[in-house]
């Protein structure tokens, strides 16, 4: 498939789709989470790797050596009434968890996919080790092992911001093994870096991050991710991730994220795009601006970084076999922003292709 702006179709594939998905999306999606997030402290308190969080669906560990060290990655394995052939591994991004993937796993697993959310190790429900080398090639090993694991040899890759940077690292490396790429406003589109970010070190990284707290993330995912929006669906996210650093195990937690961070600094995707050999779908919210350390970023370059209305368009046109869908009302997180418009989308993006 040529590159092309789906934008015209969305109106009426929404409108063909509109009843069966709406029907889903206020019966059984959006539930989960609101009535989550109405049983939640106003400042949850979570162990290191989420102890006291529930997740919408069974969690299941897979064990593992890493660099030498044993290791436990949590994972979600969603299998629907009756496959149609396809699995589909969602990916998360940086402030996000597996679990915050509910509506969009249970809007595929209701359309045939198989669905496997796993957490990556460092994140939310899985191992934290003290001292670990973080690099999206390894990320994308112990992902492969997990798909081994469960017997998944041809899947769609579909990440989400970091996710994102994750899922082109693995189609990169495992090309045969990707059937198609789906990116959600994937981060490492530019290089902070080049573009005059300086250098945060890992001790600066671990200072930010002991500061983690619902308000601020709360604060940050409004403007950034919801375009100044806030509704009640968006609160459990927030204590999901923020209550990992009001528990004893902030420090570890804090640590993790700090080399996680200066993974995502120093290994943008930005250079590599030419070189996927994947069909490739680009869902981007428009309106988003993120940027990895922009907080660290002189203040006359910050109005120059996290443009995905540009970053988008650009990335299209790198990759080789790829589809561009732009929410222009849309931020960071478009499948949780509108899950309706995200979901009609996407389901046309898998479905147009396979």
């Amino acid at each position: 498939m040529g590159k092309s702006n789906f934008k015209s179709f969305i109106t009426i594939a929404f409108m063909k789709l509109f009843l069966l998905v709406s029907t889903l999306f206020l019966a059984n999606i959006v539930t989960p989470f609101i009535a989550c997030a109405q049983s939640l402290p106003v400042d949850a308190v979570y162990g290191p790797e989420l102890e006291g969080y529930s997740y919408p669906y069974p969690i299941e560990y897979f064990e593992f050596k890493s660099q030498g060290v044993d290791m436990r990655m949590a994972y979600m394995d969603i299998r629907p009434k009756s496959e149609n052939g396809t699995t589909i591994v969602l990916l998360h991004g940086k402030n996000f968890c597996a679990a915050t993937w509910v509506g969009t796993a249970q809007f595929l697993v209701e359309h045939g996919y198989r669905v496997i959310a796993p957490d990556q190790i460092g994140f939310c429900k899985s191992t934290k080790p003290e001292k670990y080398q973080y690099t999206f090639q390894q990320l994308g090993v112990n992902t492969k092992a997990l798909l081994d694991h469960l017997g998944v040899s041809h899947a769609v890759m579909m990440g989400h911001s970091t996710g994102g940077m994750l899922a082109i690292r693995y189609a990169l490396m495992y090309p045969e093994k990707v059937k198609q790429l789906v990116l959600v406003n994937p981060v490492g589109l530019e290089d902070w870096k080049v573009k005059g970010i300086p250098y945060p070190t890992v001790d600066q990284w671990y200072q930010r991050e002991l500061g983690t707290n619902a308000g601020r993330v709360r604060n940050y995912e409004r403007s950034t991710y919801y375009v100044g929006q806030w509704r009640e669906e968006f609160e459990a996210p927030v204590q999901m991730y923020a209550g990992m650093y009001q528990g004893p195990g902030r420090e570890i937690v804090a640590w993790n994220s700090a080399l996680i961070y200066d993974m995502i600094f120093t290994q943008p995707i930005f250079y590599e795009l030419e070189q996927l050999k994947v069909p490739t779908l680009l869902l981007i919210g428009t309106k988003d601006t993120t940027a990895i350390a922009k907080d660290f970023a002189p203040t006359e370059i910050r109005p120059l970084l996290g443009n995905y209305s540009q970053l988008g368009k650009a990335a299209a046109k790198k990759i080789p076999q790829a589809t561009l869908i732009e929410f222009d009302n849309l931020g960071h997180a478009p499948q949780i922003q509108d899950p309706i418009i995200f979901n009609t989308a996407l389901l046309q993006g898998i479905e147009g292709r396979n």
